[in-house]
């Protein structure tokens, strides 16, 4: 059974956080969700504690029909949130109670129902084709008949601010024709997406003042301003905020829900999710992410994993003194945490915080500290890039620190004799790359030959061939990514290739980096490293 009163925040029915990822974040170009899809959103929305899930439009889309239906019968049980269902107002010239659009509302069993209705005298006229009374009308007698049905209502005031600049009158009464048939929220919708902070907030202000109507709001992000749009709404007075995950919507998307929230939790004091929702805001979004198919956007505030990443050797100092200095919030209150990027920005405070991060101590061993400095700088002159490729500089800062304090050496677990890679273009235009590898492990010469679809497959295959018998840990690693980057070179010098390799061991990822003229040498150079930093990991 799904919910049928507000959710259990602090506030209650005080304040809605409203999400329509379902409805309106569906429409964004590339998202196509299934049923399983929608039921799947549906389960972590409630999860993160939203008050109202908009489930999509029962009677226009089949899918969205075969949803509520599945909810209906058990499919979706929600602790938090209240399942809505979206629809149209009754066609002009005909009755609520007979119109098919509006019986589909009622069959999809939600418990609330929000109806969208033109605001604007323009789409009044020129879309519907009717006359504003008529349009009030059409308002009036759908929320009445919804909610003498028992339903609970909201009124989504479809281009109210266009035409409210437009018309003021006629906006005005298509609020008071749903407010007087029942409608429990008037939500005032910048459709096109083209009001900006300011002015917005002061026609949710004037509203109020004029009508006494609870209000919400809903922005699309036209002007990049959904979310400062939906906040300052909240900060003029709306207690209605609809939100998508991701920001996900038509054209450039809708208000981002984990920002919206975001800044009401930790700006604003609102306690708008149940106690400790705020720290599943990160889990969620990466998981809403990949239920859409769409790679998560790393510099998103507050959830993406850049939204706490530090570059720049003078912030990097001020957080040794304290975090906060440079995160305008704890991470961890929104399930994020902080990370120090390593480039030829950094400075000794950039490399400490990291290798603390990594696992090694150079807080107690300047030499190697300032002997890693030098050498990041060095490396990065030369194309090599530690940003994204941690395995590799902790193997660096590992090497820095053996040196100085004669620490356990980072000791390989092979040493390289000699690889070579041939090309074989074959009759029937089938193209192989063919790998050997020389090399020494536990004491023994071994040599070792594979085929690949390309020399780094090859060479892996190779060396997988040459090293399984020898390292019980190597089955469980594969490489799950590959990157290639060609680095503009110096006038009289030949280009240099920088290659990224991500590897996997089922429980945790890591990233290495080779630099080199030659792709082939590059490669191994990344393979290397991945393989040198597992051994450490396996050696715990």
């Amino acid at each position: 059974m799904t919910r049928t009163e507000p959710a259990e925040t602090p506030l209650g029915d005080a304040f809605h956080l409203y999400d329509t990822t379902l409805r309106d974040g569906a429409q964004r170009e590339g998202i196509t969700y299934s049923v399983t899809d929608k039921l799947a959103v549906a389960r972590l929305l409630d999860e993160l504690g939203v008050g109202f899930i908009e489930g999509g439009w029962p009677g226009a889309l089949p899918k969205d029909t075969e949803f509520f239906a599945r909810a209906a019968k058990g499919e979706l049980e929600l602790k938090h949130a209240v399942l809505v269902a979206f629809g149209s107002t009754r066609k002009a010239g005909t009755r609520a109670s007979e119109d098919p659009q509006v019986r589909a509302l009622l069959d999809a069993e939600a418990p609330v129902v929000t109806l969208v209705a033109k605001s604007d005298l323009r789409h009044i006229e020129r879309a519907l084709r009717v006359d504003v009374d008529e349009a009030c009308a059409m308002v009036r007698d759908t929320v009445a008949f919804l909610t003498g049905e028992g339903r609970r209502v909201f009124l989504d005031a479809e281009h109210f601010f266009d035409g409210y600049a437009f018309s003021p009158d006629t906006a005005l009464r298509v609020l008071d024709a749903g407010a007087c048939a029942g409608a429990d929220v008037l939500v005032l919708c910048d459709t096109n997406g083209g009001q900006l902070p300011l002015g917005l907030a002061e026609t949710v202000r004037e509203v109020k003042d004029k009508t006494g109507f609870r209000l919400g709001i809903h922005c699309q992000d036209d002007t990049s301003c959904a979310v400062a749009n939906s906040v300052a709404a909240v900060q003029a007075g709306a207690t209605h905020v609809q939100c998508t995950a991701n920001g996900y919507g038509e054209r450039a998307g809708n208000a981002d829900l984990f920002a919206v929230t975001g800044n009401l939790v930790t700006k604003l004091g609102m306690e708008v999710l149940p106690i400790g929702g705020a720290a599943e805001l990160t889990r969620v979004s990466h998981a809403l992410a990949e239920i859409a198919n769409l790679a998560p956007d790393t510099h998103q505030a507050y959830v993406g994993s850049s939204a706490f990443a530090h570059k720049a050797g003078l912030h990097a100092s001020a957080i040794k003194v304290d975090p906060l200095l440079y995160n305008h919030i704890d991470p961890s209150s929104v399930g994020n945490g902080m990370r120090v990027l390593v480039t030829e920005m950094a400075g000794r405070a950039s490399l400490e915080l990291k290798g603390r991060e990594l696992g090694v101590d150079l807080a107690g061993r300047p030499e190697a500290l300032t002997n890693a400095v030098r050498k990041v700088k060095d490396l990065e002159a030369e194309g090599w890039s530690f940003e994204a490729a941690d395995a590799s500089l902790e193997l660096l800062l590992r090497r820095e620190v053996e040196d100085v304090s004669g620490e356990e050496p980072v000791t390989p677990p092979f040493h390289l004799e000699s690889y070579r890679v041939v090309l074989d273009h074959r009759s029937d235009g089938e193209v192989v790359s063919e790998a050997t590898v020389k090399v020494h492990v536990n004491g023994q010469r071994v040599i070792a030959t594979a085929e690949g679809n390309g020399p780094v497959h090859a060479m892996d295959a190779a060396l997988r061939e040459a090293l399984s018998p020898h390292l019980s840990w190597l089955d469980a690693v594969e490489l799950s990514d590959y990157k290639v980057r060609i680095l503009p070179s110096n006038p009289g010098t030949h280009a240099v290739t920088r290659v990224l390799l991500e590897s996997s061991d089922g429980e945790r990822e890591w990233t290495t980096v080779g630099v080199h003229g030659n792709i082939v040498e590059a490669s191994w150079m990344a393979l290397c490293d991945a393989l040198v930093h597992k051994s450490l990991t396996a050696r715990v």
